[in-house]
């Protein structure tokens, strides 16, 4: 196995430059969730130049695709993201994933028959809200899959994502336009509402459990100031332990819109804006061995669970059907950290560019250390 291990090292070694491209193409080429036309063509021509055999459009999304290579038994998921955040880019490292999931399934595509792997590299579109791995598990794309891996950026490193469910929402109101001057008392102000809204949320956090999170904005608040607002829209994520304890959360939050509408005489709508987000459930064994074989490459873990951080991904939906794991490259630069453009900077660093070759050794490595197993 070691040497086996030693081959994986020098293949991605082989490919770096390859790789550390890839990754700042993307990284120079932001595109938002479902519209990753050229980051997910970029990722999946690397893996066909490769020898994998790369199915595009799947499960009815555009930029999704599966890159298969090998025909053992054993049969892994390598999820590559490569959407990016809205007016700051790769600011959540999307490019170092995809770059890190390309280059674990390159290493592995010339051992996959050896070593008794199916390897499929799964292009996943809309982790940043849309929710891709979720039509992707929900459409079929992981039947017969015996373990997911990806890996994602962060400030620090850690072996598991301390991860929320959670909920995105939309809210709508509509009023009724009118002079807000001359005859404010003919308008309906959907601004207002929302304001009630925001009100009634602040207010209902002193009543919820620590480890719920509700955050929002507001997308659109008027068009004039002299112009009662007949329209507004905000966009919340409701976020709790367990899709149970969201469950629980949820309806509150509704009852926080539906005052905003009740006060001032508006109507509202909500929407979800994708499938609701699970908790993660990592496989232990598997984080074990993943753990194992970033710390023999000098990587240096923290403790995830007093790390006292949390968000939410559409890979812990795939983590309750599969066994997952989903640890976290430390890019050791807290505080600045995901979500902000000073990570967007560092993602394209050569801290980054180590990362990702990191990554794609540690994941290939444990997928050798899973086909080990199942011998």
């Amino acid at each position: 196995m070691s040497d086996v291990k030693q081959v994986i090292q020098g293949s991605v070694d082989d490919l770096s430059q390859r790789l550390i491209d890839l990754s700042h193409r993307i990284h120079a080429n932001p595109e938002i969730s479902f519209e990753e036309e050229k980051a997910s063509t970029w990722v999946a021509e690397v893996l066909a130049d490769g020898g994998f055999t790369v199915d595009a459009g799947v499960c009815g999304l555009p930029t999704a695709f599966v890159a298969t290579a090998g025909s053992g038994p054993l049969t892994i998921a390598i999820c590559a993201e490569y959407d990016a955040l809205p007016s700051i880019g790769h600011a959540c490292g999307h490019n170092v994933i995809a770059a890190a999931a390309a280059g674990a399934g390159l290493a592995l595509a010339p051992l996959a028959d050896d070593l008794g792997v199916t390897v499929k590299v799964m292009g996943t579109p809309a982790e940043e809200g849309g929710g891709g791995k979720i039509y992707m598990l929900e459409r079929g794309a992981f039947d017969g899959v015996d373990a997911a891996m990806m890996v994602h950026p962060a400030p620090m490193e850690m072996d598991r994502f301390p991860c929320l469910a959670v909920s995105h929402v939309e809210v709508h109101y509509t009023g009724k336009e009118a002079h807000a001057s001359a005859f404010p008392e003919l308008g309906v102000n959907a601004a207002d509402a929302l304001t009630v809204a925001q009100t009634s949320i602040g207010l209902l956090r002193q009543h919820i459990r620590q480890t719920d999170r509700i955050h929002g904005i507001v997308v659109h608040g008027g068009d004039a100031p002299n112009v009662v607002p007949a329209h507004t829209t905000g966009k919340w994520y409701i976020r709790s332990r367990s899709l149970a304890e969201l469950e629980d959360l949820e309806p509150r939050v509704y009852k926080c819109f539906e005052a905003g509408a009740t006060a001032t005489g508006c109507t509202h709508e909500i929407e979800l804006m994708s499938p609701r987000y699970s908790e993660m459930i990592p496989d232990e064994r598997m984080t074990a061995m993943y753990k194992a074989n970033a710390e023999s490459l000098g990587r240096v873990f923290v403790d995830a669970r007093a790390a006292k951080v949390a968000g939410s991904t559409d890979m812990a939906n795939v983590s309750l059907a599969v066994p997952t794991i989903h640890p976290m490259l430390g890019l050791g630069c807290f505080p600045i950290s995901n979500h902000q453009p000073e990570f967007a900077a560092f993602c394209a660093t050569p801290t980054a560019d180590r990362a990702t070759l990191d990554g794609a050794k540690g994941m290939a490595m444990t997928v050798a250390d899973l086909a080990a197993a199942a011998v």
